[in-house]
């Protein structure tokens, strides 16, 4: 399988911070929209494409296409500008780092903080907070807010690289996904599916799994696949026992996060299928955090039986994030295996 990495260049370096998706949605729209039946946005701004399937069985599979970011707090009187988080951000990356305001331009600025030679000696032993932080366009405000005004999203400046086997670079968590859906979408063309088919693209998934609450709402599947990033912590000082997952090693198929224990039937027919298919994949079993699979889950009248498959990343939550192209070429195949033959599973207790 070839790997299009001028796809997955776009669609990560595309904005679409949580709350503020327009122009990540608008992108998928243009690309995806003659892959399936039929596509809407519901009142929240979820993305739902529909493949008519040859039962009234519904599978509803989902990745979000938010990416954290932030938003402009204030303007002070010299320009410059403070922010509030969207998403769970990790602080000790962000020093010195370019970011894009998105107003009636896009005004790229710079983050800045209290500089090391005037840090005190307990100062510098310390991770500098979030609210520390400030960034410099280089205007003044009376230039500043002819474009920029309060409310206004940030989101990361990064180019998407190839490095090494791997793909670097800002918001794979969680646009790997999205690339992985929309891939997925491309291989189902022309195929007859045993299910109905909802391939959703939710929104502000890092502000607490909104999207998918209103969109299993709305849809009410019978099976449910979520797919996302996990942690690779497979870096010098991690334990065996720490790591998550390994990339390089096969998709991960998860057993449980913070949020849900995948549901047994689901976890049995993904590794069945992966086997049967000569897949690589590996379990994930993640302590803490959660992904749109708890709401799959739990977001109709009886549940749905759900799971979910994880993409392995390394430097989660910060500047740039990285994949492995083989975990991915993995996710792609076992999930358009997975939809193609959930017919043929026994899916009874």
């Amino acid at each position: 399988m070839s790997f299009n990495f001028s796809f997955l260049k776009k669609i990560s370096e595309t904005p679409g911070v949580s709350g503020f998706e327009s122009e990540m949605r608008q992108l998928l729209i243009k690309e995806l929209s003659g892959l399936a039946d039929s596509f809407e946005i519901d009142n929240l701004g979820n993305l739902i494409f529909f493949r008519k399937g040859t039962s009234d069985k519904k599978v509803m599979v989902a990745a979000h296409m938010d990416e954290i970011g932030f938003i402009v707090r204030h303007i002070d009187d010299q320009g410059f500008i403070r922010f509030l988080p969207l998403g769970g951000f990790d602080p000790k990356t962000l020093t010195a780092q370019r970011v894009v305001i998105h107003g009636k331009k896009p005004v790229i600025g710079v983050t800045g903080s209290k500089p090391v030679h005037l840090m005190k000696t307990e100062e510098k032993s310390k991770v500098v907070e979030m609210e520390s932080y400030f960034i410099d366009t280089g205007m003044k405000k009376e230039e500043l807010e002819k474009y920029i005004e309060v409310g206004n999203p940030i989101s990361r400046y990064q180019e998407l690289i190839e490095l090494g086997d791997c793909v670097n670079g800002k918001s794979l968590d969680n646009r790997i996904s999205v690339f992985i859906l929309a891939e997925v979408l491309q291989q189902l063309k022309g195929q007859v599916l045993p299910f109905d088919l909802y391939m959703v693209f939710t929104v502000q998934e890092e502000l607490g799994l909104r999207g998918a609450q209103t969109a299993t709402l709305g849809i009410n599947p019978d099976f449910a696949i979520a797919v996302d990033t996990t942690i690779a912590y497979d870096v010098p000082g991690a334990a065996s026992y720490e790591t998550i997952s390994k990339i390089g090693e096969g998709i991960a198929i998860k057993i449980m996060d913070g949020s849900v224990v995948s549901d047994a039937r689901m976890i049995d027919f993904m590794k069945t299928t992966a086997d049967k298919h000569g897949i690589q994949w590996q379990p994930e079993l993640l302590p803490a955090g959660g992904t749109d699979t708890a709401y799959l889950q739990r977001m109709t009248g009886f549940g749905s039986v759900a799971g979910a498959l994880s993409v392995p990343t390394r430097h989660i939550h910060q500047v740039v994030e990285s994949c492995h192209k083989e975990d991915v070429a993995a996710g792609i195949s076992l999930l358009t295996a997975c939809i193609l033959e959930m017919g043929s599973y026994s899916w009874k207790y």
